[in-house]
């Protein structure tokens, strides 16, 4: 592990290797000088009273496809009620009937069209297989959780922390290559980033449900957090001179992954004791950021492994 000299000297060049910021634009809201022309009207016609606008249904949350219900089963996820077509006499079909009884979760028989209504209403596309699970709302763990879960396995910690992913796609990408690494946990920011929805489930077919996910309101106080508690914390940046192949992270510790195209907000990559970048020998100049954490953390894991084989 890096000694306290190291660590200053790295901290330092990862604030000098912020990301800049681009500008934004803006719009001025002022209020229009009132015109020097008379009115032709003594008073003002009364405006009707606008109509009330219906209100939204809430939409619901749902897992779907054979291989995500299977896995949200097996994990214990907080399935409400289950929607099988009944077309659908397939032997993963029974399975999934068999163990959503077993799990005392309600389950009903519909014609494949009903399972198609219920995807469009709730605002998803895609194809459910024959199979639809109704979620109840998502449960976050806490960091404590995290860094408990470290300590149940014996093993340092070993966190992504996401910085910025608003597409659900790629953060269920993230969870999906961070739970095969053996990440004990996920941390995302409360704003600025998506949060445990379907879509997110979706994509990391399931391994959502197998991952402690932590929502906190500041990122970077939660870093401060981790830090006070030895975890090294390592960010991934494209400007950095350091590859991950250079760079030794055979003790664990939390990745910073950003999104795709602004990388990592500037006071994060700030608290980063050290920063690497990937490989890159193509004619592109980035990867995505669910690709990146998939490179990274099996990085990370090969070097833990061979250090743990030593």
């Amino acid at each position: 592990m890096p000694n306290q000299q190291e660590k200053s000297k790295y901290t330092a060049q990862g604030a000098q290797r912020g990301r800049v910021s681009g500008t934004s634009g803006g719009y001025t809201n002022a209020r229009r000088a009132p015109s020097s022309r008379p009115s032709s009207r003594t008073s003002p016609r009364p405006r009707p009273a606008a109509a009330p606008e219906p209100e939204k249904a809430a939409k619901d949350e749902l897992v779907f496809g054979k291989n995500s219900v299977l896995e949200a089963l097996a994990s214990g996820a907080p399935i409400e009620k289950l929607y099988i077509a009944k077309e659908d006499t397939t032997p993963t079909a029974g399975k999934i009937t068999r163990l959503a009884r077993d799990a005392k979760i309600v389950v009903s028989f519909a014609a494949s069209r009903k399972l198609d209504d219920i995807l469009v209403s709730n605002g998803f596309s895609g194809k459910h297989q024959g199979v639809i699970g109704k979620l109840r709302a998502a449960e976050y763990s806490g960091v404590e959780d995290i860094l408990a879960e470290s300590e149940k396995r014996g093993e340092p910690p070993f966190i992504v922390i996401c910085d910025g992913l608003t597409d659900p796609h790629n953060l269920g990408a993230v969870i999906r290559s961070a739970e095969g690494a053996g990440v004990h946990g996920v941390i995302i920011p409360k704003h600025n980033s998506a949060g445990l929805t379907a879509a997110v489930s979706k994509t990391s077919s399931g391994a959502i449900f197998h991952m402690k996910v932590a929502q906190v309101t500041n990122l970077s106080q939660t870093i401060d957090d981790l830090k006070a508690k030895n975890v090294w914390i390592y960010g991934l940046a494209g400007s950095a001179e350091a590859t991950i192949w250079d760079t030794d992270l055979s003790s664990g510790g939390a990745f910073v992954i950003g999104a795709e195209g602004d990388g990592i907000s500037r006071l994060v990559l700030e608290k980063c004791d050290f920063t690497a970048s990937i490989p890159m020998k193509g004619a592109v100049s980035s990867l995505n950021a669910s690709v990146s954490a998939g490179v990274v953390l099996y990085e990370a894991l090969r070097q833990m492994t061979a250090k743990a084989a030593r």
